[in-house]
């Protein structure tokens, strides 16, 4: 009965925060900014699809510690679209609250603007890099 219960919080809990989560992507016009910018309209019942797919498979993957037996390519290219959608998740959240036209306007700066992120993702892909390459995740 105990069991029953555990399970029961732990699922309201997740389903709690994953419509925050959802919430949040609509809110911000994350996946229809995806869609508009790849001119993938037509497809956007795969698109929805794959978010679903992507999120089921890794929440089973996190709770239930397994590992899948697929090559170091595979985990590759995971971790790249991983990225690329994580850093579309900070851009889409910093662009909704006009971060680079403030800091641009309070530091005085007129030109480069364009340089300034693409540094900054540059930095964030090397540092992500060196942090995996490293293994200082790892205790």
């Amino acid at each position: 009965m105990e069991q029953f219960f555990l399970a029961l919080i732990g699922f309201s809990g997740g389903f709690i925060v994953a419509g925050g989560v959802v919430a949040l992507m609509v809110g911000l016009g994350i996946i229809t900014r995806f869609i508009g910018i790849s001119r993938t309209a037509k497809h956007i019942r795969g698109v929805e699809d794959a978010i679903l797919l992507g999120a089921a498979v890794g929440t089973i993957v996190t709770v239930f510690s397994f590992q899948l037996p697929v090559g170091a390519w595979v985990l590759a290219v995971a971790g790249l679209f991983m990225g690329i959608f994580v850093g579309g998740w900070i851009m889409a959240l910093a662009e909704v609250v006009n971060v680079f036209p403030v800091y641009c306007r309070r530091l005085g700066i007129t030109k480069g603007t364009s340089w300034i992120v693409i540094t900054l993702a540059a930095g964030k892909t090397l540092g992500s890099l060196l942090h995996f390459y490293m293994r200082w995740g790892k205790g």
